[in-house]
């Protein structure tokens, strides 16, 4: 056997091991808590008391899930949430290329520190009790616009590093080019900047997602009365609820439909989400 032929086997070899590895660790750690999670939303209120991976005795999906939809203003929360995600995500978008592009071409140290208090924004905690105050000075508290707000305020950190580190990247010939014949600022950075912030952008766009469809804490503050509640507000009151409260069955169902959406949007995107990430991760 040659020392190609070998080497080949053998990293073959270590490749196959590294997925079992994995998929042995995967198993119980992801697999199990989702099947666990979606076979006893089949099931009864008795069979679920006690959550197991076993198959229902009496299944009893339409019965759940046409609960959920009725009793656990699940549409109510599906709809806010959506009307809280899209204009989020399109402003730290927006927001955090401009600031990005910026921070990238610009040698100004002023700008640099405002960058790195920007970046320092992704490990420390959100002060919630001065966004509270800030906002019920505004005349913006329990209201989605000023949920919005502080929503985006939080999450554009994210944003400017990963962006700043991608257009630190590229060729900076493509700006000077559009200058030279003579483009405007606004016109650099939307026929230029844009279109090569692609996978970035989308990387971005999928991580604000998952971050603001499941947000919990700002919401509870913020989010006064039922018809503003987000999905994890519906789900927190439904679980919580007097009538509600012990049925494990009607919750797990709740924190399925919940959880679906991102799911299903994960599985299909994953591969330019990583993407996405390798790029921007790189600083320049």
């Amino acid at each position: 056997m040659s020392s190609t032929t070998w080497v080949t086997r053998n990293g073959r070899a270590t490749t196959v091991t590294k997925y079992v590895i994995l998929t042995v660790v995967a198993i119980p750690w992801t697999l199990l808590p989702l099947w666990m999670l979606v076979v006893n939303s089949f099931k009864t209120e008795s069979d679920a008391a006690v959550p197991s991976i076993a198959l229902p005795e009496t299944w009893n999906i339409v019965e759940n899930y046409t609960t959920v939809f009725t009793d656990g203003d699940y549409l109510i929360g599906l709809r806010n949430s959506l009307m809280v995600s899209v204009p989020t995500v399109l402003a730290v978008l927006l927001l955090g290329s401009m600031a990005a592009w910026s921070f990238a071409r610009s040698r100004s140290r002023s700008l640099r520190f405002f960058y790195y208090v920007m970046a320092l924004s992704i490990i420390l905690p959100p002060a919630i009790v001065p966004t509270v105050v800030l906002l019920t000075r505004t005349g913006l508290t329990s209201t989605v616009a000023g949920y919005i707000l502080a929503l985006v305020g939080t999450r554009l950190g994210v944003m400017v590093f990963l962006a700043t580190g991608y257009i630190r990247t590229l060729p900076i010939d493509y700006e000077e080019a559009a200058q030279i014949d003579g483009a405007s600022r606004w016109q650099v950075y939307r026929h230029v900047i844009v279109p090569l912030m692609a996978p970035i952008l989308f990387t971005v766009a999928v991580m604000t997602v998952i971050n603001v469809w499941n947000d919990f804490f700002f919401a509870l503050y913020m989010l006064k009365g039922a018809g503003n509640a987000t999905l994890p507000l519906t789900l927190y009151n439904f679980a919580n609820s007097s009538q509600y409260g012990v049925r494990r069955n009607l919750v797990f169902a709740h924190v399925l439909m919940t959880s679906l959406p991102l799911l299903v949007a994960y599985i299909v995107l994953q591969r330019k989400v990583l993407s996405g990430l390798t790029d921007g991760g790189v600083t320049g």
